[in-house]
């Protein structure tokens, strides 16, 4: 039996150094004990991160072996993939025990992504009252607010007192984990402003809670998408906010934790689909799940580099004259492109922040140019200088400057205008944008050069 180790360090990521290390020797070894003593003080999020780094083999024998670990906030921290294989694997008892604790949004995140009788076996490990709720937030639309929000909500009548409020609070016995507001309601149940707990318990009991109210209050309704709602979060700084229904009454409240979750998903998403990969990849994806979303972007790219090749194709006899060419044409496409990612990824960032709107866009488009012009002129004078060094002849340093200058400042026109231009079409720009600018970057540089060589040179 291996020994027991001691774990006191973080490495980079987070981790106890030689977790891993040491959890795979405990489950080697049939050492319950020493598993329990590895993970229990563990933070949910870092089980979640090691599940990542054992194999399905180890992720097994850890369920059977780490008997009653495994609990609903572990389960909300992995990702999609990972999460079926863990709900396969526990029996119904199990499920059942790892679930009943969540509050009603967690379960739906929980659920939403499994397939049919994977839901059915979480919503059957539910106690009634909870089904009915979490069934009823899986009728909203997917990245709604009705999605998002929990249905536990703390609410009081309009009228009470800060005593009656805080009676009704010590008396409750079935109140949320976690709140921040206690939500006023008139008669017909809409919302009408919220109170914050810090100035609800340090005021005197006769004040009215209407006096209290917070400037910060707005509501969301059901339907209203995810991302716009964990926009409004960050921009206003909201902490929570009530959820309406379309009658504008109160059925449940969205809380800062789970809108930074949305923005935190989308930052990642739209970094992952700037290269060409699907938002929702994780390192756990399987092979063939993993070779089907990225094949439809790269079968893009391969189109896009044939067009490139057939633009190069229209200048043979130029490419045969003077073989420098062939040596520096790649130079100026791949500086386009850098350029026009550069200009993408800011625009890209700044729709997604709704930054870039239709009242900058041009200026906005206009600086980026005059961006790709400047650092188009300071690398036209390099490259025109490594030209006529290389290859000893003045022209070929002049054409090739100028094609830089050329491809610069279209890249820089084509990496902001061509995001505003999908995002007003409905097409994600996070998504589509790198494809076209890589394709105009390379069309516009390779027929630039190509082209003012066969005028300029032969």
């Amino acid at each position: 039996m291996s020994e027991a180790i001691e774990i006191t360090e973080e490495d980079d990521e987070g981790l106890p150094r030689m977790l891993a290390s040491a959890v795979r020797a405990a489950l080697a070894d049939g050492n319950a004990e020493e598993l329990d003593r590895l993970l229990n003080p563990l933070h949910p999020a870092d089980i979640a991160d090691l599940l990542e780094q054992i194999d399905d083999r180890q992720r097994a024998e850890l369920l059977y072996q780490w008997k009653g670990g495994m609990d609903g906030d572990i389960l909300s921290e992995l990702g999609d993939d990972l999460r079926e294989e863990i709900i396969d694997a526990l029996g119904p008892k199990e499920l059942a025990d790892v679930v009943r604790d969540l509050e009603s949004d967690d379960v739906v995140d929980l659920v939403e992504d499994l397939d049919e009788d994977q839901q059915e076996q979480v919503l059957d490990a539910l106690d009634v009252g909870d089904r009915v709720a979490v069934e009823k937030a899986l009728a909203y639309p997917e990245e709604s607010a009705g999605r998002l929000m929990q249905m536990e909500v703390v609410r009081a009548p309009a009228h009470w007192t800060v005593g009656e409020a805080i009676d009704y609070l010590r008396a409750s016995d079935d109140l949320p984990e976690q709140f921040y507001h206690v939500i006023l309601v008139d008669p017909r149940m809409k919302p009408v402003g919220y109170v914050t707990l810090g100035r609800l318990l340090g005021t005197p009991r006769p004040i009215h809670l209407t006096e209290l109210l917070e400037d910060s209050f707005r509501t969301f309704r059901v339907d209203q998408d995810e991302g716009d709602v964990a926009y409004a979060f960050n921009q206003y700084h909201l902490i929570s906010a009530p959820v309406v229904d379309e009658d504008d009454r109160l059925v449940g409240v969205i809380t800062i934790d789970d809108a930074m979750i949305v923005l935190d998903e989308e930052h990642e998403e739209d970094i992952l689909r700037l290269a060409g990969v699907d938002g929702e990849s994780s390192l756990t994806d399987k092979v063939i799940a993993t070779t089907k979303r990225r094949f439809p972007w790269l079968a893009v790219n391969l189109v896009t580099a044939i067009l490139a090749s057939m633009i190069i194709s229209l200048f043979e006899e130029t490419i045969a004259g003077l073989v420098a060419l062939a040596v520096l044409m790649p130079i100026v496409a791949s500086m386009g492109g850098n350029a026009g990612t550069q200009s993408l990824t800011v625009a890209v960032r700044s729709i997604a922040t709704k930054d870039l709107t239709g009242a900058n866009v041009w200026r906005v488009i206009r600086r980026e140019v005059l961006v790709g012009l400047i650092n188009g002129l300071a690398f036209a004078v390099i490259m025109g200088l490594v030209g006529y060094v290389w290859f000893g002849q003045p022209m070929l340093g002049v054409v090739i400057a100028l094609a830089m200058v050329i491809n610069m400042v279209v890249a820089g026109l084509a990496g902001t205008g061509i995001p505003v231009i999908l995002e007003k079409i409905g097409i994600d720009p996070a998504l589509a944008s790198g494809a076209f600018v890589t394709t105009v970057t390379d069309v516009v540089g390779f027929f630039a050069f190509l082209g003012l060589a066969a005028v300029m040179l032969l």
